[in-house]
């Protein structure tokens, strides 16, 4: 199978790379073309202008993975235009390549955050209707809503379908589209959330926060590259699909995890909760590092569901357990 793979060079793609090269012929398309093993040849962003769309130039792609994106900025310090010009411009550019083109199949890794910046309920389903909170989560959801328009998705209920792609898309009846909705995406040479806090807990400051029982989904990339592979083997329906690890972690868990890695005793406080959220109350009032929002998303619970996307692919479980993958992905450290 020939697939290409936008953003390649990145964290997610450089993995894919890995798990894919065996079976497939690799090509990339991102900013920058250095050759990589693996990738038959990367290609540019011009290459696929729609003012000049040179296929003939270009192999014939049996699938399109589109990574390419501006990450989420938690300090908040990048213009919002920017977010919209990369994760919904460059998103609006290869989903019409890949309408015009030969390929099959499309993959588009959005986000959970384009669904829900909090949790309401238990956990986070496909069939929530989403509110994305500030212009990371939006620009993905504006990219989704693109593809929407000009690919109508199998509507779904929670874990069923009413519709097929074959009655809603006469046009493109061959093709398949998959909009993967990964929660915090983790592995060796991630430089996320993980490490911050992997930082804080390797100098001994204790963590003040163990009287708040949160639980939260993670993605291995491991579980990630698992479920690619299996959309593109296998005769999967167009839709919407979350994507996390079986089990849901609390900070507590996580920080009992590192410490284990790096043979440490755990320093988990439980300071009293209500001490906690007046503590917050009044860093709110006088800006300082431990503010209500900052204490909410710290503690908060975001579990998502991956049940849709494993009865989709006919599975039970992950290949990688949460702890596993967490584990290893700590020792990268």
């Amino acid at each position: 199978m020939n697939i290409l793979i936008t953003g390649v060079h990145g964290f997610v793609g450089s993995n894919l790379v890995v798990a894919l090269k065996g079976h497939h012929s690799l090509y990339g398309l991102d900013i920058v073309a250095p050759e990589k093993e693996g990738v038959v040849k990367t290609f540019s962003w011009k290459d696929i202008e729609t003012t000049s769309f040179p296929m003939q130039f270009l192999p014939k792609f049996d699938a399109i993975i589109h990574l390419a994106g501006k990450a989420h900025d938690t300090k908040n310090q990048s213009a919002s235009q920017v977010y919209f010009d990369i994760n919904t411009g460059l998103t609006q550019k290869i989903f019409d390549f890949f309408l015009e083109s030969s390929a099959k199949k499309f993959i588009f890794f959005s986000s959970v955050k384009a669904a829900a910046d909090s949790v309401v309920g238990d956990m986070l389903t496909e069939d929530v209707i989403p509110t994305p909170v500030g212009p990371y989560g939006e620009s993905k959801i504006a990219a989704e809503s693109y593809i929407k328009e000009h690919f109508i998705l199998p509507t779904t209920s929670p874990y069923g379908y009413s519709s097929s792609p074959e009655e809603e898309n006469v046009r493109y009846s061959d093709k398949r589209v998959y909009i993967l909705r990964p929660c915090m995406i983790h592995g060796p040479g991630n430089k996320g959330n993980l490490n911050l806090l992997y930082n804080v807990v390797k100098k001994g400051i204790p963590w003040p926060l163990g009287d708040f029982e949160n639980k939260r989904s993670f993605t291995s990339i491991d579980n990630l590259c698992y479920v690619v592979e299996g959309l593109l083997t296998k005769d999967v329906v167009s839709g919407i699909y979350h994507m996390g690890d079986d089990e849901a972690l609390s900070t507590n868990e996580l920080i009992a995890l590192m410490c284990e890695a790096m043979g440490k005793e755990p320093h988990i406080w439980k300071m009293n909760r209500k001490m906690m959220e007046g503590c917050a109350g009044l860093g709110t009032l006088l800006h300082l590092p431990l503010n209500t929002e900052r204490l909410r998303k710290l503690t908060e619970n975001y579990v998502v569901s991956n049940e849709k996307i494993k009865s989709a692919l006919g599975i039970d479980r992950m290949p990688v357990r949460a702890a596993d993958g967490i584990m290893k992905t700590i020792r990268s450290f």
